[in-house]
Protein backbone atom coordinates (compact mmCIF):
# COMPACT_ATOMS: atom_id res chain seq x y z
CA UNK A 1 0.00 0.00 0.00
CA UNK A 2 2.84 2.34 0.84
CA UNK A 3 4.46 1.70 -2.51
CA UNK A 4 1.19 2.47 -4.30
CA UNK A 5 0.91 5.82 -2.51
CA UNK A 6 4.46 6.70 -3.49
CA UNK A 7 3.79 5.78 -7.12
CA UNK A 8 0.61 7.90 -7.22
CA UNK A 9 2.45 10.82 -5.63
CA UNK A 10 5.22 10.59 -8.24
CA UNK A 11 2.66 10.52 -11.05
CA UNK A 12 0.91 13.54 -9.53
CA UNK A 13 4.16 15.51 -9.32
CA UNK A 14 5.04 14.62 -12.93
CA UNK A 15 1.63 15.67 -14.24
CA UNK A 16 1.72 18.89 -12.25
CA UNK A 17 5.21 19.73 -13.57
CA UNK A 18 4.08 18.99 -17.12
CA UNK A 19 1.05 21.26 -16.74
CA UNK A 20 3.15 24.06 -15.25
CA UNK A 21 5.69 23.71 -18.06
CA UNK A 22 2.93 23.71 -20.69
CA UNK A 23 1.44 26.85 -19.11
CA UNK A 24 4.88 28.55 -19.13
CA UNK A 25 5.47 27.64 -22.79
CA UNK A 26 2.01 28.76 -23.86
CA UNK A 27 2.31 30.80 -27.07
CA UNK A 28 5.99 29.98 -27.49
CA UNK A 29 7.24 28.23 -30.60
CA UNK A 30 9.31 25.06 -30.42
CA UNK A 31 9.13 21.39 -29.59
CA UNK A 32 8.03 20.67 -26.00
CA UNK A 33 7.03 17.83 -23.64
CA UNK A 34 3.42 17.86 -24.79
CA UNK A 35 4.53 17.44 -28.36
CA UNK A 36 6.54 14.44 -27.25
CA UNK A 37 3.58 12.97 -25.32
CA UNK A 38 1.39 13.45 -28.39
CA UNK A 39 3.99 11.48 -30.42
CA UNK A 40 4.57 14.49 -32.67
CA UNK A 41 7.79 14.57 -34.63
CA UNK A 42 10.02 17.64 -34.19
CA UNK A 43 9.85 20.06 -37.14
CA UNK A 44 12.73 21.98 -38.69
CA UNK A 45 14.63 24.36 -36.40
CA UNK A 46 13.33 27.91 -36.52
CA UNK A 47 15.58 30.59 -38.04
CA UNK A 48 14.28 34.11 -37.66
CA UNK A 49 16.70 36.60 -39.22
CA UNK A 50 16.47 40.28 -38.27
CA UNK A 51 14.75 42.36 -40.92
CA UNK A 52 16.70 45.56 -40.27
CA UNK A 53 20.38 46.36 -39.60
CA UNK A 54 21.39 47.43 -36.13
CA UNK A 55 22.36 50.89 -37.36
CA UNK A 56 20.68 52.86 -40.11
CA UNK A 57 22.82 54.89 -42.54
CA UNK A 58 21.22 58.16 -41.42
CA UNK A 59 22.53 57.42 -37.91
CA UNK A 60 26.16 57.49 -39.14
CA UNK A 61 26.08 60.11 -41.92
CA UNK A 62 29.82 60.89 -41.85
CA UNK A 63 30.88 57.24 -42.04
CA UNK A 64 28.31 56.62 -44.75
CA UNK A 65 29.65 59.49 -46.81
CA UNK A 66 33.27 58.42 -46.24
CA UNK A 67 32.36 54.89 -47.32
CA UNK A 68 30.90 56.24 -50.56
CA UNK A 69 33.89 58.52 -51.17
CA UNK A 70 36.45 55.70 -50.87
CA UNK A 71 34.40 53.58 -53.24
CA UNK A 72 34.21 56.51 -55.67
CA UNK A 73 38.00 57.04 -55.65
CA UNK A 74 38.64 53.33 -56.15
CA UNK A 75 36.23 53.14 -59.08
CA UNK A 76 37.93 56.15 -60.71
CA UNK A 77 41.48 54.83 -60.27
CA UNK A 78 41.21 51.08 -60.93
CA UNK A 79 40.72 51.31 -64.74
CA UNK A 80 44.11 53.07 -65.02
CA UNK A 81 46.10 50.41 -63.14
CA UNK A 82 47.57 47.55 -65.15
CA UNK A 83 49.31 44.25 -64.52
CA UNK A 84 52.82 43.90 -65.97
CA UNK A 85 53.83 40.28 -66.56
CA UNK A 86 57.23 39.24 -67.83
CA UNK A 87 59.13 36.10 -68.66
CA UNK A 88 62.87 35.65 -68.47
CA UNK A 89 64.52 32.70 -70.18
CA UNK A 90 67.33 31.08 -68.22
CA UNK A 91 69.38 28.70 -70.41
CA UNK A 92 69.71 25.17 -69.09
CA UNK A 93 73.02 24.10 -67.61
CA UNK A 94 75.22 22.17 -70.07
CA UNK A 95 76.51 18.85 -68.82
CA UNK A 96 79.23 16.68 -70.37
CA UNK A 97 78.27 13.20 -71.49
CA UNK A 98 81.04 10.78 -72.46
CA UNK A 99 79.05 9.29 -75.37
CA UNK A 100 76.80 12.12 -76.55
CA UNK A 101 79.09 15.11 -76.20
CA UNK A 102 77.35 18.13 -74.59
CA UNK A 103 73.79 17.60 -73.40
CA UNK A 104 71.78 20.74 -72.71
CA UNK A 105 68.47 20.47 -70.81
CA UNK A 106 65.49 22.65 -71.72
CA UNK A 107 65.67 26.34 -70.99
CA UNK A 108 63.88 27.50 -67.85
CA UNK A 109 61.27 30.24 -68.21
CA UNK A 110 60.95 32.38 -65.07
CA UNK A 111 57.75 34.46 -64.89
CA UNK A 112 57.63 37.89 -63.26
CA UNK A 113 54.78 40.07 -62.07
CA UNK A 114 54.39 43.73 -61.22
CA UNK A 115 52.00 46.63 -61.53
CA UNK A 116 51.89 49.80 -63.57
CA UNK A 117 49.77 52.88 -64.13
CA UNK A 118 48.57 54.44 -67.38
CA UNK A 119 49.55 58.12 -67.61
CA UNK A 120 48.36 59.05 -71.12
CA UNK A 121 45.37 58.43 -73.37
CA UNK A 122 47.81 56.96 -75.91
CA UNK A 123 48.78 54.18 -73.48
CA UNK A 124 52.04 55.29 -71.82
CA UNK A 125 52.62 53.26 -68.67
CA UNK A 126 54.90 53.92 -65.69
CA UNK A 127 56.25 51.04 -63.64
CA UNK A 128 59.39 50.13 -61.68
CA UNK A 129 62.55 49.36 -63.62
CA UNK A 130 63.17 46.26 -61.52
CA UNK A 131 59.86 44.83 -62.78
CA UNK A 132 61.19 44.68 -66.37
CA UNK A 133 64.93 44.49 -65.71
CA UNK A 134 66.67 42.05 -68.04
CA UNK A 135 63.50 41.40 -70.05
CA UNK A 136 63.05 42.03 -73.77
CA UNK A 137 60.07 44.11 -74.92
CA UNK A 138 58.62 41.08 -76.68
CA UNK A 139 58.48 39.26 -73.32
CA UNK A 140 56.53 41.98 -71.54
CA UNK A 141 52.74 41.82 -71.51
CA UNK A 142 50.35 44.38 -70.07
CA UNK A 143 46.89 43.41 -68.88
CA UNK A 144 44.43 46.25 -68.33
CA UNK A 145 41.71 46.29 -65.71
CA UNK A 146 39.14 45.06 -68.27
CA UNK A 147 41.31 41.93 -68.72
CA UNK A 148 42.58 42.87 -72.20
CA UNK A 149 46.17 41.91 -72.97
CA UNK A 150 48.63 44.01 -74.96
CA UNK A 151 52.20 43.80 -76.17
CA UNK A 152 54.39 46.69 -75.07
CA UNK A 153 57.46 48.70 -76.00
CA UNK A 154 60.09 49.94 -73.55
CA UNK A 155 60.62 53.63 -74.26
CA UNK A 156 63.24 54.16 -71.59
CA UNK A 157 64.17 53.71 -67.98
CA UNK A 158 66.20 55.14 -65.14
CA UNK A 159 67.78 52.25 -63.27
CA UNK A 160 68.99 54.42 -60.41
CA UNK A 161 65.57 55.94 -59.80
CA UNK A 162 63.87 52.57 -60.52
CA UNK A 163 61.40 54.02 -63.03
CA UNK A 164 60.58 52.59 -66.47
CA UNK A 165 58.38 54.08 -69.18
CA UNK A 166 56.43 51.65 -71.37
CA UNK A 167 54.07 52.16 -74.30
CA UNK A 168 51.12 49.86 -74.98
CA UNK A 169 51.19 48.75 -78.61
CA UNK A 170 47.66 49.69 -79.63
CA UNK A 171 46.04 52.26 -81.94
CA UNK A 172 43.72 53.29 -79.11
CA UNK A 173 43.84 56.92 -77.98
CA UNK A 174 41.28 56.66 -75.22
CA UNK A 175 43.07 54.75 -72.47
CA UNK A 176 41.94 55.82 -68.96
CA UNK A 177 44.90 57.75 -67.55
CA UNK A 178 45.85 59.31 -64.21
CA UNK A 179 47.69 62.60 -63.74
CA UNK A 180 50.66 63.31 -61.47
CA UNK A 181 50.22 65.26 -58.25
CA UNK A 182 52.89 67.58 -56.83
CA UNK A 183 54.69 65.33 -54.34
CA UNK A 184 56.42 68.35 -52.79
CA UNK A 185 53.03 69.19 -51.29
CA UNK A 186 52.56 65.72 -49.76
CA UNK A 187 51.91 65.91 -46.03
CA UNK A 188 52.44 63.37 -43.27
CA UNK A 189 49.03 62.01 -42.28
CA UNK A 190 47.55 62.57 -45.74
CA UNK A 191 45.12 59.82 -46.82
CA UNK A 192 46.40 57.74 -49.74
CA UNK A 193 45.41 54.55 -51.57
CA UNK A 194 47.82 51.96 -52.99
CA UNK A 195 46.56 50.14 -56.08
CA UNK A 196 48.15 47.12 -57.71
CA UNK A 197 48.28 43.36 -58.09
CA UNK A 198 49.76 41.85 -54.90
CA UNK A 199 50.52 38.14 -55.30
CA UNK A 200 48.83 38.31 -58.72
CA UNK A 201 45.49 39.40 -57.25
CA UNK A 202 44.56 42.08 -59.77
CA UNK A 203 42.66 45.26 -58.98
CA UNK A 204 43.54 45.44 -55.29
CA UNK A 205 43.07 48.71 -53.37
CA UNK A 206 44.42 49.36 -49.87
CA UNK A 207 43.97 52.54 -47.86
CA UNK A 208 46.27 54.29 -45.41
CA UNK A 209 48.24 57.47 -44.87
CA UNK A 210 51.63 58.95 -45.69
CA UNK A 211 53.59 58.01 -42.58
CA UNK A 212 56.73 60.00 -43.36
CA UNK A 213 58.56 61.68 -46.21
CA UNK A 214 62.19 62.34 -47.15
CA UNK A 215 63.20 58.96 -45.77
CA UNK A 216 66.82 59.27 -47.01
CA UNK A 217 68.71 62.51 -46.51
CA UNK A 218 71.92 61.77 -48.35
CA UNK A 219 72.92 62.95 -51.81
CA UNK A 220 74.00 59.40 -52.62
CA UNK A 221 70.44 58.15 -52.23
CA UNK A 222 67.01 59.37 -53.25
CA UNK A 223 64.17 60.24 -50.93
CA UNK A 224 61.01 58.18 -50.63
CA UNK A 225 57.50 58.62 -49.30
CA UNK A 226 56.75 56.19 -46.48
CA UNK A 227 53.21 54.79 -46.24
CA UNK A 228 51.31 52.30 -44.11
CA UNK A 229 49.10 51.17 -47.00
CA UNK A 230 49.40 47.42 -47.51
CA UNK A 231 52.12 46.83 -50.13
CA UNK A 232 53.13 43.28 -50.97
CA UNK A 233 55.07 41.55 -53.77
CA UNK A 234 53.28 42.35 -57.03
CA UNK A 235 52.43 45.91 -55.96
CA UNK A 236 55.74 47.22 -57.32
CA UNK A 237 55.16 49.84 -60.00
CA UNK A 238 51.56 50.52 -59.00
CA UNK A 239 50.41 54.02 -58.04
CA UNK A 240 50.02 55.59 -54.64
CA UNK A 241 47.13 58.03 -55.16
CA UNK A 242 45.66 60.90 -53.16
CA UNK A 243 41.96 61.54 -52.54
CA UNK A 244 41.72 63.30 -55.89
CA UNK A 245 42.83 60.18 -57.74
CA UNK A 246 46.21 61.71 -58.65
CA UNK A 247 49.50 59.83 -58.57
CA UNK A 248 51.43 61.00 -55.51
CA UNK A 249 54.00 58.20 -55.72
CA UNK A 250 55.00 54.95 -57.42
CA UNK A 251 55.11 52.01 -55.00
CA UNK A 252 58.56 50.48 -54.99
CA UNK A 253 59.36 48.47 -51.88
CA UNK A 254 58.26 47.02 -48.58
CA UNK A 255 60.22 47.10 -45.36
CA UNK A 256 61.73 43.80 -44.30
CA UNK A 257 62.74 43.96 -40.67
CA UNK A 258 63.41 40.23 -40.84
CA UNK A 259 65.09 38.84 -43.95
CA UNK A 260 62.77 35.81 -43.79
CA UNK A 261 59.63 37.97 -43.92
CA UNK A 262 58.39 38.98 -47.38
CA UNK A 263 54.92 40.23 -46.50
CA UNK A 264 53.65 43.61 -45.38
CA UNK A 265 55.23 45.03 -42.22
CA UNK A 266 53.34 48.31 -42.08
CA UNK A 267 56.16 50.25 -43.76
CA UNK A 268 56.08 50.74 -47.52
CA UNK A 269 58.11 53.07 -49.71
CA UNK A 270 57.03 54.98 -52.80
CA UNK A 271 58.99 57.08 -55.29
CA UNK A 272 57.66 60.67 -55.11
CA UNK A 273 55.60 61.57 -58.18
CA UNK A 274 57.78 64.57 -59.07
CA UNK A 275 60.79 62.30 -59.49
CA UNK A 276 58.84 59.76 -61.54
CA UNK A 277 57.44 62.56 -63.70
CA UNK A 278 60.95 63.94 -64.30
CA UNK A 279 62.10 60.54 -65.60
CA UNK A 280 59.05 60.31 -67.88
CA UNK A 281 59.67 63.76 -69.35
CA UNK A 282 63.35 62.97 -69.84
CA UNK A 283 62.62 59.74 -71.72
CA UNK A 284 59.92 61.30 -73.87
CA UNK A 285 62.34 64.07 -74.81
CA UNK A 286 65.08 61.58 -75.66
CA UNK A 287 62.69 59.59 -77.84
CA UNK A 288 61.44 62.74 -79.55
CA UNK A 289 65.01 63.70 -80.41
CA UNK A 290 65.73 60.10 -81.49
CA UNK A 291 68.81 59.96 -79.32
CA UNK A 292 70.49 56.83 -78.05
CA UNK A 293 71.33 55.84 -74.51
CA UNK A 294 67.99 55.75 -72.75
CA UNK A 295 69.72 54.93 -69.50
CA UNK A 296 71.44 58.31 -69.30
CA UNK A 297 70.43 60.57 -66.45
CA UNK A 298 69.88 64.32 -66.46
CA UNK A 299 72.31 64.62 -63.62
CA UNK A 300 74.25 62.42 -61.23
CA UNK A 301 76.00 64.98 -59.12
CA UNK A 302 77.45 63.73 -55.84
CA UNK A 303 79.31 65.29 -52.94
CA UNK A 304 79.01 62.53 -50.36
CA UNK A 305 77.47 64.52 -47.55
CA UNK A 306 74.52 63.87 -45.26
CA UNK A 307 72.49 66.66 -43.68
CA UNK A 308 69.98 67.00 -40.88
CA UNK A 309 66.34 66.80 -41.95
CA UNK A 310 65.55 69.99 -40.05
CA UNK A 311 66.81 73.32 -41.46
CA UNK A 312 69.01 75.61 -39.40
CA UNK A 313 67.52 79.07 -38.82
CA UNK A 314 70.20 81.69 -39.54
CA UNK A 315 70.26 85.11 -37.94
CA UNK A 316 69.85 87.95 -40.47
CA UNK A 317 73.04 89.50 -39.09
CA UNK A 318 75.03 87.03 -41.22
CA UNK A 319 73.72 88.68 -44.36
CA UNK A 320 73.09 85.38 -46.09
CA UNK A 321 70.08 83.09 -46.55
CA UNK A 322 67.66 82.64 -43.66
CA UNK A 323 67.97 78.85 -43.67
CA UNK A 324 70.87 76.43 -43.89
CA UNK A 325 71.62 72.71 -43.89
CA UNK A 326 73.62 71.18 -41.04
CA UNK A 327 76.18 68.63 -42.24
CA UNK A 328 75.86 65.50 -40.10
CA UNK A 329 78.27 63.16 -41.91
CA UNK A 330 80.87 63.16 -44.68
CA UNK A 331 81.56 60.16 -46.90
CA UNK A 332 85.07 58.75 -46.74
CA UNK A 333 87.18 59.89 -49.74
CA UNK A 334 84.13 61.69 -51.14
CA UNK A 335 84.31 65.02 -53.05
CA UNK A 336 83.00 66.73 -49.90
CA UNK A 337 85.81 65.25 -47.80
CA UNK A 338 88.47 66.19 -50.37
CA UNK A 339 87.10 69.74 -50.51
CA UNK A 340 87.44 70.12 -46.73
CA UNK A 341 83.81 70.04 -45.69
CA UNK A 342 83.39 68.92 -42.10
CA UNK A 343 80.71 67.52 -39.86
CA UNK A 344 79.01 70.45 -38.12
CA UNK A 345 79.34 72.85 -41.08
CA UNK A 346 76.19 74.73 -42.05
CA UNK A 347 75.72 75.12 -45.80
CA UNK A 348 73.81 78.33 -46.55
CA UNK A 349 74.01 78.62 -50.35
CA UNK A 350 74.81 76.47 -53.38
CA UNK A 351 76.29 78.32 -56.37
CA UNK A 352 75.12 81.56 -54.75
CA UNK A 353 71.54 80.31 -54.53
CA UNK A 354 69.54 79.92 -51.32
CA UNK A 355 67.35 76.85 -50.77
CA UNK A 356 64.20 76.22 -48.78
CA UNK A 357 65.22 73.04 -46.95
CA UNK A 358 68.10 70.54 -46.61
CA UNK A 359 66.18 68.17 -48.90
CA UNK A 360 66.11 70.89 -51.57
CA UNK A 361 69.89 71.27 -51.32
CA UNK A 362 70.38 67.54 -51.88
CA UNK A 363 67.99 67.57 -54.80
CA UNK A 364 69.91 70.44 -56.42
CA UNK A 365 73.18 68.52 -56.02
CA UNK A 366 71.69 65.39 -57.60
CA UNK A 367 70.55 67.25 -60.71
CA UNK A 368 73.99 68.69 -61.47
CA UNK A 369 76.27 66.88 -63.95
CA UNK A 370 79.38 65.19 -62.52
CA UNK A 371 82.58 67.15 -63.04
CA UNK A 372 80.90 70.50 -62.42
CA UNK A 373 82.82 72.94 -60.23
CA UNK A 374 80.52 74.33 -57.57
CA UNK A 375 80.77 76.83 -54.75
CA UNK A 376 79.25 76.27 -51.33
CA UNK A 377 78.75 79.06 -48.83
CA UNK A 378 79.43 77.62 -45.37
CA UNK A 379 79.31 78.79 -41.73
CA UNK A 380 82.01 77.16 -39.62
CA UNK A 381 83.17 78.13 -36.15
CA UNK A 382 81.19 81.36 -36.30
CA UNK A 383 82.79 82.35 -39.61
CA UNK A 384 81.23 82.61 -43.06
CA UNK A 385 83.27 81.42 -46.02
CA UNK A 386 83.21 79.66 -49.38
CA UNK A 387 84.30 76.15 -50.30
CA UNK A 388 84.88 75.31 -53.96
CA UNK A 389 84.72 71.67 -55.01
CA UNK A 390 84.07 69.45 -58.02
CA UNK A 391 81.05 67.17 -58.09
CA UNK A 392 81.71 63.48 -58.45
CA UNK A 393 79.52 60.84 -60.08
CA UNK A 394 76.92 59.45 -57.73
CA UNK A 395 77.46 55.77 -56.95
CA UNK A 396 74.75 53.27 -57.85
CA UNK A 397 71.98 53.45 -55.26
CA UNK A 398 69.75 50.52 -54.42
CA UNK A 399 66.01 51.35 -54.39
Amino acid sequence: MENLRRLLFAVFVFVLAALLFAWWRHGREGYGVLNLLKSEKPGPAALTAPKKPKIALDEVPLLSRLNDEFAKISAAVLPSVVSVTTKTVHPGQRNWHSYYDFVSPSDQIVPGLGSGVIISKEGHVVTNFHVIEGVQSADIEITTNDNKKYLTQVLGFNKERDIALLKIESPRIDFPALSFANSDEARVGQIVLAVGNPFGLSGTVTQGIISARDRHLSDSQFDYLQTDTVINPGNSGGPLVNIRGEIIGINVAIYRGDATVTSWQGVGLAIPSNQAKAVVEEKLKENAQQTAGVSKSTGKGYLGLEVSSEPVEIDPVWGTSRRGALVTDIGNKSPAAEAGLRQGDVVTKFQGMAFRSPADLLQIIRTQPPGSEVKLEVIRNNKLGDIITTLGARPEASP
